[in-house]
């Protein structure tokens, strides 16, 4: 009798131990193979992603209207007069020159002048990936580091982020909370493209105006990443568009210009030479 018990739970146990083996040999079957494991953050596309997108584009849309809405959006040109004071390592170098700017969307012009006279020295001229610099001494190339800084900036200004990137299919919009940015409690929204190219810019929390746009970038030669940031203060109802008349240039932390506008106007017209880098030439050489 007792044998015959011992028989029948080691039957019962070895049954067991066949239905537990089948149950996992067919769980092995039906699951993918090297399946990754399940991750907390959300996937593309996902509730939270459209949350941030959605937040992030009400945050640059409040700022576009505070810029002035329409007028800012339909602007043609903008001129603007002041002085730019430089910096090196962060600090002043006391040097300042007297500047006059013209901006459309695919141009820019700089005159600029050393004394406190309205005459025009020499100009710099910006116009798609052509950066010229006109002096008594004719027309020549700017150096090719400015020439690129001076693109990248323009491809990385909140004009662009507004004209050119929101519209791009494939771009990325993402808030990312509140920070602080020159005192100012601001929030901060990232752009994200298909090249995998970034504009950071943080919007003033109270009156939904640019603070402070910021990019980053590989160097062609040292290969390590560099931030170029401009900052933005001192708004100015012109035309009415809220125009800063400070505006900031740093380099990896470190200031670089200061610019201190002292008048700007809106869809004004154009000097006769235009973006004409071979007739401001001809101008400043006689």
């Amino acid at each position: 009798m007792r044998k015959i018990l011992i028989s029948k739970v080691r039957v019962s146990t070895l049954s067991a131990l066949l239905v537990f083996c089948c149950a996992f040999a067919l769980r092995a079957q039906t699951a993918t193979p090297d399946a990754p494991p399940a991750s907390s953050f959300s996937s593309p596309g996902s509730t939270q992603e459209d949350a941030s997108a959605k937040k992030a584009r009400a945050a640059l849309d409040a700022m576009v209207q505070a810029l002035g809405g329409d007028k800012w959006l339909n602007q043609q040109n903008s001129h603007a007069e002041g002085r730019i004071a430089g910096f090196y390592q962060g600090k002043p170098t006391g040097a300042t020159v007297r500047y006059w700017e013209w901006r459309t969307p695919a141009a820019e012009r700089t005159d600029l002048t050393e004394t406190t006279k309205d005459k025009h020295n020499w100009s710099q001229i910006f116009e798609g990936k052509n950066c010229w610099e006109i002096t008594f001494r004719g027309k020549n190339p700017l150096p090719k580091d400015q020439c690129a800084a001076a693109i990248r900036r323009h491809d990385h200004s909140i004009d662009a982020a507004v004209h050119v990137w929101m519209k791009q299919p494939g771009t990325i919009l993402m808030y990312e909370g509140q920070s602080l940015a020159e005192r100012h409690l601001a929030e901060q929204v990232t752009l994200l493209n298909a090249d995998n190219d970034s504009i950071t810019i943080q919007i003033d929390a109270m009156n939904h105006l640019p603070l402070r746009c910021s990019w980053s970038w590989r160097d062609p030669v040292y290969k390590d990443k560099d931030e170029d940031v401009e900052e933005f203060d001192d708004y100015h109802l012109i035309d009415g568009i809220q125009t800063p008349f400070t505006i900031t240039r740093l380099h990896n932390g470190d200031m670089t210009q200061q610019r201190f506008i002292f008048k700007a106007t809106y869809n004004a017209p154009l000097p006769p030479e235009g973006f004409d880098a071979d007739a401001v030439a001809a101008r400043i050489h006689k």
